[in-house]
């Protein structure tokens, strides 16, 4: 389980790509190196991912073909920045949301402003993800638990502070990159509910 506040940027180094499954390699700042263990889970990019060897602060994950396709992950290259969150512990502050780092889609960024110190980024609303987006709700992206500003049937829109553009990849992001979304479960949760009891009430109706 996660919280959503990430906790700062690994860099990638490593990609290897073997018969579906991706060998991704991770250098993670050494403030967050302590207690690593194999099987233990990061969620990296919101992806919550299983440890499966790790030398000092450099970790190692294996990603299989229906990540790679659901993620942003096959993208990453040597260099590469990536937002990471060690899963969370009993007696931890829940500073953002609960996550579970399931990725439900991608979604594209459209336009990206910046004034002063703040960013808003306009993303494409995805069809899948589009029940659980509301305004003022909550929402995963790329592991950042992030409040909704804006939303329309089209697209929607988040507004960073420099703290935020500070820790993660958001301040290097720009117009036609993705991101990995995940909804709020409880938000999911109700909207699946109300709509099973609508379409019951249709079908009895008839």
């Amino acid at each position: 389980m996660f919280t959503g506040i990430v906790q700062g940027m690994a860099s990638v180094t490593g990609c290897e790509q073997n018969a579906g499954i991706m060998q991704l390699e991770l250098e993670l700042p050494q403030t967050h190196a302590d207690k690593l263990s194999l099987g233990a889970s990061i969620a990296v990019n919101g992806t919550c991912l299983t440890i499966t060897e790790y030398n000092g602060n450099r970790v190692r994950f294996d990603v299989i073909d229906t990540t790679l396709q659901l993620t942003n992950l096959g993208t990453l290259a040597a260099g590469d920045k990536v937002n990471f969150e060690r899963a969370a512990r009993i007696g931890d502050e829940i500073g953002g949301h609960l996550m579970s780092g399931h990725i439900l889609c991608r979604a594209e960024i459209v336009e990206v402003r910046s004034s002063g110190n703040n960013r808003k980024i306009r993303f494409a609303t995805p069809a899948e993800a589009a029940p659980y987006l509301l305004p003022k709700g909550f929402v995963g992206l790329n592991g950042c638990s992030l409040t909704l500003a804006e939303v329309d049937t089209e697209s929607f829109s988040i507004s960073l502070i420099p703290e935020t553009l500070k820790q993660t990849t958001f301040g290097l992001l720009q117009v036609g990159d993705s991101v990995n979304l995940e909804v709020d479960p409880q938000t999911q949760a109700v909207v699946d509910t109300v709509q099973r009891y609508m379409a019951l009430q249709n079908e009895s109706a008839r």
